[in-house]
């Protein structure tokens, strides 16, 4: 079973990257609008392009990763190819992970362009191995989050829209644009309760030599943040076909 569950997820995977992420609406959410937002902060108040780096990568981990995936799902199960999905030997919850590793894998792919460009255009020298440690358990994080509201609604538009709120909640709560140090206190607490907060300040601490501890206790709270969205949107899509 588990041989199958595996082929499954790869297969869904697969599928989904060929039908809805490598589209020019996909590629263009997922990284150009990333580097546009970065750009026109940088223009409106040009400072060093180095410290918008982090945010501009984090950004594309998320729009990128939930470019499609808060759709795909319901899109899917309003014209019945989930259900079909379901016919051959694999479980819901090998059929979700393989939604999740589709926007995983369209993420690692986008933010590997945009970080490489990066590197080499500015002359920085991040740590490879944190920025590993680091990007991997956020793409995962912002796929199963656009897996979970996917699941929590159940049309299209709606999906969209609740993705929204978060999204652009974590734009200006993270860090990405302003220091989450500055904020007022109460903020400050609400920014640590956001994943896109972690990933921010251990790409900061990838490109500024950050301490190994720090990086680790940012990718274990990513990790934490996964496990939090992946069960519920296993649960729920279980309930979808109950």
């Amino acid at each position: 079973m588990w041989r199958d569950n595996l082929r499954g997820i790869f297969y869904i995977a697969l599928k989904d990257l060929k039908t809805y992420y490598f589209k020019p609406p996909a590629v263009s959410w997922g990284i150009v609008f990333p580097i546009t937002w970065i750009l026109a902060f940088y223009l409106r108040n040009p400072g060093s392009f180095e410290e918008l780096v982090p945010g501009l990568i984090a950004m594309t981990i998320l729009f990128s990763t939930t470019a499609a995936e808060a759709v795909v799902i319901n899109f899917e199960l309003r014209l019945g190819s989930l259900e079909r999905l379901l016919l051959a030997p694999i479980s819901i919850s090998a059929v979700l992970f393989g939604k999740v590793l589709g926007g995983v894998v369209f993420g690692f792919l986008m933010t590997t362009v945009v970080t490489t460009v990066c590197v080499v255009m500015l002359g920085l020298h991040p740590n490879v191995l944190y920025l590993i440690l680091i990007i991997l358990p956020s793409l995962f994080v912002f796929s199963s989050l656009g897996a979970l509201l996917c699941v929590m609604v159940k049309e299209v538009f709606e999906a969209q829209t609740l993705l929204n709120l978060p999204r652009f909640l974590m734009i200006f709560l993270s860090g990405v644009i302003y220091p989450v140090a500055k904020m007022p206190v109460a903020l400050q607490h609400f920014a640590h309760a956001l994943p896109l907060s972690y990933t921010v300040d251990g790409l900061r601490s990838s490109f500024s030599g950050g301490l190994s501890e720090t990086i680790f206790f940012h990718a274990l709270a990513l990790i934490g943040f996964f496990i939090l969205f992946i069960f519920p949107a296993v649960k729920l899509l279980h309930k979808k076909f109950e």
